[in-house]
């Protein structure tokens, strides 16, 4: 990894207007790019785009949808279109991104629901570009961290995928034999457990070794956003994170 250190934006003071402005944001992703992907793929996972999140290519086009903070865009048959963020609506974006809204479609059990798609969304793209450099900079750590637990036996780990039901990308490592002997590794882009985003690791099975304090929540442990961003490397403290959940179990 280069060794130039990455800083992270403050968050808005205002948190609970952040969970707001988050789930806006979340319900495009799920309804206008997931669903996009889904509809033609029957896959509705989601990847990192430079300045926001995206599908990974799909379709006989090798379609490309991406919600940045410059707005929605649809990469097809090597031609670029864009939709601007402002008083637009769920039905427009999805029509501009080729998604079906009359269609059923569910990302998950705890997916945020369609609405009403012609509500006119305020959609806070400043917030869009914060989540964005929060993955830029989290996403690549993990991966460093998984290259080098793909040494361990039966590490095998899956790959990193942004899930829209819970608005976080994540992937799980194997640290045993058993069927149980895997550990969750996440970057969340915010939630009901917390509401600014954070950095997670969850065993499978119950086992929590080591000091019980770093173990500070019911799935396993987390570390904030504003921790990550208070460190010295930002950067090297969230690959830390990731190796030190799976040094517990080595």
């Amino acid at each position: 990894m280069s060794t130039s250190v990455v800083r992270l934006a403050a968050l808005p003071h205002d948190l609970a207007g952040l969970a707001g402005e988050r789930a806006t944001i979340q319900r495009v992703a799920t309804h206008v790019l997931a669903r996009a992907r889904f509809q033609a793929v029957g896959r509705f996972g989601l990847a990192l785009a430079p300045g926001g999140i995206a599908t990974p290519a799909f379709g006989p086009d090798a379609t490309v949808v991406r919600l940045t903070s410059d707005g929605l865009a649809v990469d097809r048959s090597g031609v670029t279109t864009w939709w601007p963020l402002e008083q637009v609506s769920v039905r427009d974006l999805a029509d501009h991104a080729g998604a079906d809204l009359s269609v059923e479609f569910s990302a998950g059990s705890d997916s945020p629901a369609l609405g009403d798609p012609d509500e006119v969304l305020t959609i806070d793209t400043d917030l869009i570009a914060l989540l964005g450099s929060w993955l830029a900079v989290a996403w690549p750590a993990l991966d460093h961290v998984l290259a080098h637990a793909s040494i361990r036996p039966d590490a095998s780990p899956a790959r990193i995928q942004l899930w829209p039901e819970h608005f976080d990308a994540g992937t799980n490592v194997g640290i045993g034999h058993g069927s149980e002997d895997r550990v969750n590794l996440g970057i969340s882009l915010g939630d009901e457990f917390s509401p600014e985003p954070y950095l997670y690791g969850g065993p499978w099975s119950a086992d929590r070794p080591g000091d019980p304090a770093f173990w500070n929540a019911p799935f396993g442990a987390v570390r904030t956003y504003s921790e990550i961003a208070g460190a010295d490397d930002p950067r090297a403290a969230i690959s830390d994170f990731f190796s030190d959940v799976l040094d517990r179990f080595a």
